[in-house]
């Protein structure tokens, strides 16, 4: 009986032992604080999930240290995205303590170009006035802003690239000079690529293929114009009753990138963000 005792007194020592061969535990320390880098992706489509190089950058190119958040949304501009109330969102993430230091990355133009009512900006006035206040606001939450100029469209005319964002770009190269903001600039790094590819290779960018009109337009160097969205768009990825069932539009154009397009890109930021500010280098993957 009091040999039975014994082995009952001592199984539950037994069964804290990890199970498969035991090994001689090291003493009980605690894990060292964490130091995380926050990164906000802040844009419109170009940057968006689904249609920009935004995700792309958020996986491949930042270590697990790093919370790499993507704000990015379609058809907004400098305007639309504060109006609606987006910013402010992205604000809040700013603000968010326990990061060793927090980088928000705004990229716009694209829709600030458009001529529909919500969303275009003046070029000389609005547009650097907006990316002022954005990089105020930014600072005054506690985090670093850092500009980036818009992600080239992939348009040709007789081999040659159209960069129709040339003169957007030039205002954010002004509005980061002015307000000693770091500059990552995509616009020049983007055309350079794409030149370099060419009108037919850089469709293999685009988030769906070509019809074959375009892709023989191209082949004599010079673009079609964008067929409509309605005509361009993928068919809607199918869905069940119970699972997910939201859609990410996908077509052809020269604008938005798909997974190849995406990977492309964000090694192009990633790669320019490192030079541009030293102290995310030990964060980023090539």
């Amino acid at each position: 009986m009091l040999a039975t005792l014994a082995l009952l007194a001592a199984a539950p020592a037994a069964l804290a032992q990890p199970p498969g061969p035991v090994r001689e535990r090291e003493p009980r320390t605690d894990a060292p604080p964490i130091k995380p880098y926050k990164v906000i992706l802040v844009g419109d489509s170009t940057t968006a999930v689904g249609s920009g190089w935004g995700s792309a950058f958020c996986d491949y190119h930042v270590k697990s240290s790093v919370a790499c958040l993507n704000l990015g949304r379609g058809g907004r501009s400098t305007r639309s995205y504060r109006a609606e109330g987006s910013w402010d969102i992205a604000l809040g993430e700013a603000k968010a303590p326990g990061y060793a230091a927090t980088y928000v990355l705004i990229q716009f133009a694209h829709n600030d170009q458009s001529s529909k009512g919500e969303r275009w900006t003046d070029l000389s006035t609005e547009f650097p006035a907006n990316l002022k206040r954005f990089v105020e606001d930014v600072r005054a939450a506690g985090a670093q802003p850092v500009l980036l100029t818009p992600l080239t469209r992939r348009e040709f005319a007789k081999g040659q690239l159209k960069n129709t964002l040339d003169v957007w770009s030039d205002e954010v190269r002004k509005v980061a000079e002015q307000t000693k903001t770091p500059l990552v600039d995509l616009n020049k790094s983007s055309a350079r690529i794409v030149q370099k590819l060419g009108p037919v290779d850089s469709m293999k960018l685009a988030q769906a293929e070509p019809i074959d009109s375009e892709v023989e337009a191209a082949k004599a160097g010079t673009t079609l114009p964008p067929r409509a969205a309605e005509e361009a768009r993928q068919p809607d990825a199918p869905t069940t009753e119970t699972g997910p069932r939201g859609q990410q539009v996908r077509k052809f154009d020269y604008t938005h990138v798909g997974d190849t397009g995406a990977r492309v890109f964000s090694k192009l930021v990633a790669d320019d963000l490192a030079a541009a500010v030293p102290g995310l280098r030990s964060q980023l993957v090539p």
